[in-house]
């Protein structure tokens, strides 16, 4: 038997918070130390991912394991990864170190300031982001609908004790006022994402009834389904199909997250610290555009055609009214969820204008997205922590007292925007392409996002960073050794993804390929035709 590689990626962080949370409360820094080392130890694993995979091989998944479970219900332990998979977990793998480094401080007791606050275990803080990220990688990996159901709804649970246990400490109020909207948002994230969740356990157990009705016996894998329709045996009827495409749409936009039902994100980024915020955006919230490529495409290629014209108008509203939004925020870490909506707004309309730019722009923008969204925020949680505000209006001039922490936050607000130069560029550029190539309106009225990115971008750094010196941040240090190391990495990836696209093109594009081939869609011929058709003319 070959090692379970799959299997041991997503186990490794899972041992790793349980380990973590068993160290004893005295030893803080001895628990920080093992977070930290797990934690690379799954980026070595999700690095021999990408090594191991082969992007173009027959077949549309990779590294595959599959064992009974539950025989009587037909579900499977099946992991497999194609592609845009192995993108997303290599990226949460890289982002997880960055986000425990960020938060080496965030869980620690600071009864000195806080003499009423209970203490926080750090042990759970850090053992609670290592339970994410197994929970994620093995969502990205799995291929039974059961399976990815049970970890995409599991999550839920460690998330909501990082926002409403670990949360800011830079709120307004006083700590009770604070303790309250912390509580708020941690709840209304449970709400939201459990609403979604359960619309969707509907879906999934309709879709194992329709299974065993037409093939005899019921089953929840992905590939079996998929060959099942291919060969003509399995044939959802239209209604039914679009019932069970709703179900899981539904749940995948709360966690995306889609205007209308986008409300819980702002609350949930802002009143968590800035590591767990960019767990949220950055990570979790890519489980949601992911299920929409992997299962909702594939299982429901009708019902997401039917959908297509609905789910533009929302991507277009999310990019603008997030946009929107975000120029008028007057706290730092509520623009960057807004700005977070907007962008993916760009994903979802790259996935829905069924183009191979357009969703293979939207899978470089998930992961684009993650690093320069991680960038930004974690600058920004550096310049919070120092100034103990999340207001925009307290700030001022800090470029002249911490230069190095401005200009990093620069290269993330520039990346934001998506600055030609920088990794998102390319990805929002692929989507507009792919958009415009088949429904130009909405491609045309999405650039107006652009424009909108730039003037929230560019406000909040002139607002923050220059100008004259306030008296709170004159003393202001700039970044240290511990700060530099986690932002460093981050801007060369967003440097190096930004002339070089290449390695994550030719990872996506074989899977991208694949998934509109089973949508039975392709891109549109041109309006202009091509030399060799103009001479067969003549």
């Amino acid at each position: 038997m070959s090692f379970p590689l799959l299997t041991a990626t997503a186990a490794v962080p899972a041992l790793g918070a349980i380990a973590t949370a068993a160290v004893p409360a005295a030893k803080r820094t001895a628990a920080k130390w093992l977070a930290l080392l797990f934690s690379l130890a799954t980026l070595v694993l999700a690095a021999m991912v990408a090594v191991r995979f082969t992007p173009g091989a027959e077949g549309p998944f990779q590294l595959t394991e599959s064992h009974a479970w539950i025989k009587d219900f037909g579900v499977r332990y099946e992991l497999g990864v194609d592609g845009i998979a192995v993108a997303l977990i290599a990226l949460t793998a890289l982002l997880v170190p960055f986000v425990i480094l960020a938060g080496w401080r965030d869980a620690d007791p600071m009864e000195d300031r806080e003499p009423n606050r209970r203490w926080r275990p750090t042990q759970g803080f850090f053992a609670l982001i290592l339970a994410v990220e197994a929970m994620v990688v093995i969502s990205f990996e799995a291929t039974d609908v059961f399976l990815f159901y049970i970890f995409f709804e599991a999550m839920l649970i460690p998330m909501y004790f990082l926002i409403g246990g670990f949360g800011d400490r830079a709120g307004s109020g006083g700590e009770e006022h604070s303790a309250a909207l912390r509580s708020q948002a941690a709840v209304k994230f449970l709400l939201y994402n459990l609403a979604g969740g359960l619309i969707m356990l509907a879906a999934v157990i309709g879709l194992y009834a329709a299974t065993a009705d037409q093939l005899g016996s019921g089953t929840f894998s992905l590939t079996e389904i998929v060959q099942a329709r291919a060969d003509g045996k399995l044939a959802l009827g239209t209604g039914t199909e679009r019932l069970l495409f709703l179900g899981f749409f539904f749940a995948f936009a709360v966690k995306a997250p889609l205007w209308p039902l986008h409300t819980w994100l702002p609350g949930a980024m802002g009143e968590s610290t800035a590591p767990v915020a960019v767990l949220i955006t950055a990570v979790v919230d890519k489980v949601g555009t992911f299920a929409m490529l992997r299962f909702c495409l594939q299982l429901f290629p009708e019902a997401s055609s039917w959908a297509t014209p609905v789910i533009l108008v929302l991507a277009l509203i999310s990019i603008l009214y997030g946009a929107l939004l975000a120029v008028g925020q007057r706290d730092i870490k509520r623009l960057i969820a807004y700005a977070s909506i907007s962008h993916f707004g760009f994903i979802i309309m790259g996935i829905f204008a069924m183009t191979s730019q357009g969703q293979g722009g939207a899978t470089l923008y998930m992961v684009n997205h993650g690093i320069s969204t991680a960038a930004l925020m974690l600058v920004a949680g550096f310049l919070i922590s120092r100034r103990g505000s999340r207001l925009i209006a307290d700030y001022g001039g800090v470029q002249k007292a911490a230069p190095v922490l401005a200009g990093t936050f620069l290269v993330g607000g520039l990346a934001t925007l998506s600055l030609p130069g920088l990794a998102p560029f390319v990805s929002e550029f692929l989507v507009l392409v792919g958009t415009f190539s088949r429904y130009p309106v909405v491609g045309i009225v999405a650039t107006a996002g652009i424009v909108l990115a730039a003037l929230y971008v560019l406000v909040l750094y002139q607002r923050t960073m220059t100008g004259p010196v306030k008296a709170e941040v004159r003393a202001m240090p700039d970044l240290k050794a511990r700060e530099l190391a986690v932002v460093a990495p981050l801007i060369a990836l967003l440097l190096f993804l930004g002339v070089y696209p290449k390695p994550l093109t030719d990872l996506v594009n074989p899977a991208v390929d694949h998934t509109l081939s089973v949508v039975d869609q392709h891109d549109p011929r041109p309006d202009v035709p091509v030399k060799a058709d103009a001479e067969a003319a003549k």
